[in-house]
């Protein structure tokens, strides 16, 4: 990530803190939890104009919830997720940015998903490769969504995010050789 020409959604003041442990000069916006202002998301459009914005909420219905409002606006953003395994909170009840490591956080901005509207893969693609369709295609998805960071998707979900990382079809090829080994 590169904090100066970049700006960083996340929900809360918790997550900023945790952001700064790795990227102290980040530029952040927070959404102040799944109750967006209309403020905040004219901001985030207006700053899409001249920064890159990305996009890293909590791994979990609300998170998901603010990631497609801000979508709306600014339907280029990068999509970053973080694993929600690695992001319990001690009680091992709470889940969010600000439970994840600092190596969690930075692996996962290095796997930066661009929004892309050139679909590569169609369904048709997944099932050729066994991600749907057969017995083991939702261990081997989620397996690559975990290399990917792109969360624990359904094959739909799935498919709309390996597309907007404009990955090739002989790199997922090649990662699905991987786990049949």
């Amino acid at each position: 990530m590169n904090p100066k020409s970049s700006v960083l959604v996340v929900e809360g003041k918790h997550d900023e803190m945790q952001i700064r442990k790795v990227y102290p000069e980040a530029q952040i916006v927070l959404t102040n939890g799944i109750e967006v202002s209309s403020e905040t998301l004219r901001f985030l459009k207006t700053l899409s104009r001249d920064h890159e914005i990305i996009i890293m909420t909590d791994p979990d219905h609300p998170g998901e919830k603010i990631r497609r409002m801000v979508t709306e606006v600014v339907p280029d953003a990068i999509q970053v997720f973080l694993p929600k395994e690695k992001c319990i909170g001690r009680n091992g009840k709470k889940v969010g940015v600000e439970h994840a490591s600092c190596q969690t956080i930075r692996q996962a901005l290095n796997y930066q998903i661009h929004s892309s509207d050139r679909a590569v893969f169609q369904m048709q693609d997944l099932f050729d490769l066994g991600l749907i369709g057969q017995k083991q295609s939702a261990e081997i998805r989620a397996e690559i969504s975990e290399r990917y960071h792109i969360g624990k998707p359904n094959a739909k979900t799935f498919l709309k995010r390996i597309n907007m990382l404009n990955i090739t079809k002989e790199e997922l090829k090649e990662a699905v050789c991987r786990h049949r080994k």
